[in-house]
């Protein structure tokens, strides 16, 4: 073989992959370039050839060959090709490497010339196995633009399929609306439904507060009644000890008139906060967290419930427990919510115990309690009676809207479901624990 035809196949490579990536990215000045570098390597070998002239033709090749590499790896645009190019390097090294050790230590160079020969080979070995990898990537990627293809055309006909499809669709859309709209006025029609079930349910609450309202009320109202006659009877006395001259006396009836007007006050004052607080009841929620005493409102609403039953039946009765946690002080709660739902937890507790009564057992006395607790940084708020309980059939449901384990006519099934979604509404839980048989209790938890 030719000395120099490794050189003249590698920059004849390497002019045609150069010359290649010119056409495809439209390089026009690179093009011309490549396609003289090409014509160069053809026209130095044919040279070489004819003139026998290998040792300054050689020299020419390895300028020719490490300028082209250099350009090549210097150009940011060919940089997927650099491994290309870099398969020629240990031959354009080894073969620079021979040539100058020729020239400078003949006598060394005639010694190890059997090692230059090998790395030469190795190099050739490793161009060739280089030159093969990227040919399987070549084909590799042909394969994968042909699949590309068969993608694209499997596109166009999803596309075309697409359009009658689309045209399906619209016939489909006007029968769809036409549905849409029926079905929207059937929604508003149960929405209205829905409201008035729980504006019923509302009063109902407010009916059976506003029945206990009037029984508490009448407490103040009595002494305030029973003070004032007093008054008016010591106001009497006074002014015929003033006609005496019974100093003495009129101080004492003064002091006892004093006493009287305080206690007017304090029963003004109790009923006022029992009217202010039927009057936040009653009013739609501000929706605003405001401090406030969770064991008084507890307690207030236990005994409005408890009177608001008893106004309707007189034969009601039962033991009415607290256990209040006067270590929780005030807490951030918007009180118009949550007093609505301690007030129907305590009114479904009631009726539970009634309807237990009922069954008429030897020994059974109605209880409900109320407790609060303060656990770390959480308010429990528990409403626990000894009634039937909740059978496990139904436990899953019981917070579900318009569920009720009453008879028709007696709970809209929405007490239970708007309580637990106030509860949560205010970052907190509503939870049940319950025994069939012997009793339920709801426990409110709060995050203070």
């Amino acid at each position: 073989m030719h000395p120099s035809f490794g050189l003249f196949l590698s920059s004849l490579l390497i002019s045609q992959r150069l010359l290649r990536f010119s056409k495809t990215n439209n390089h026009q000045q690179w093009e011309r370039w490549f396609r003289y570098a090409k014509f160069f390597s053809i026209f130095l070998f044919i040279s070489e050839s004819i003139l026998s002239a290998s040792n300054t033709t050689r020299w020419i090749w390895h300028i020719f060959l490490v300028s082209l590499l250099l350009f090549a790896y210097r150009q940011n645009e060919m940089r997927l090709m650099r491994m290309y190019f870099l398969a020629f390097v240990p031959y354009v090294l080894v073969s620079l490497l021979s040539n100058l050790t020729e020239v400078i230590m003949n006598v060394f160079y005639t010694r190890w010339n059997n090692y230059f020969d090998n790395a030469s080979m190795l190099s050739v070995i490793w161009l060739m196995a280089i030159l093969f990898s990227q040919y399987r990537q070549i084909k590799s990627a042909e394969k994968e633009r042909i699949k590309r293809q068969k993608e694209d055309e499997m596109n166009r006909a999803i596309a075309i399929r697409k359009v009658e499809l689309e045209g399906l669709v619209a016939e489909r859309t006007v029968e769809l609306t036409k549905q849409k709209e029926e079905l929207e006025h059937t929604l508003n029609e149960l929405r209205t439904t829905q409201a008035q079930l729980i504006q019923s349910e509302k009063m109902a609450s407010l009916g059976e507060l506003t029945a206990g309202i009037a029984h508490e009320i009448q407490n103040p109202l009595n002494f305030v009644n029973n003070f004032s006659e007093v008054n008016k009877e010591l106001l009497i006395e006074r002014k015929v000890e003033i006609d005496k001259g019974n100093l003495e006396e009129v101080k004492v009836l003064v002091k006892d008139v004093i006493e009287n007007e305080e206690k007017i006050l304090h029963h003004g004052k109790r009923a006022d906060g029992i009217v202010k607080g039927m009057l936040q009841h009653s009013r739609s929620s501000s929706g605003v967290k405001e401090p406030t005493n969770i064991n008084a409102l507890a307690d207030e609403y236990f005994r409005l419930a408890y009177h608001g039953l008893r106004a309707k039946d007189k034969a009601f009765n039962v033991t009415m427990k607290t256990d209040l946690d006067q270590s929780i002080g005030n807490i951030n709660i918007i009180p118009q919510d949550i007093g609505r739902v301690i007030l129907n937890l305590i009114t479904n507790a009631f009726y539970a115990v009634e309807e237990k009564k009922k069954q008429q057992l030897n020994g059974y006395e109605p209880t409900v309690s109320v407790c609060t607790k303060k656990v770390d940084d959480k308010v429990l708020i528990s409403v626990k009676d000894n009634g039937n309980g909740i059978s496990p059939k139904v436990m899953d449901k019981i917070f579900q809207p318009f569920f009720t384990t009453k008879p028709t006519g007696q709970g809209t099934g929405l007490g239970l479901s708007m309580s637990y979604d106030i509860v949560k509404a205010h970052g907190g839980e509503l939870k049940v624990e319950t025994k069939e048989g012997e009793g339920a209790e709801f426990i409110i938890q709060l995050i203070v």
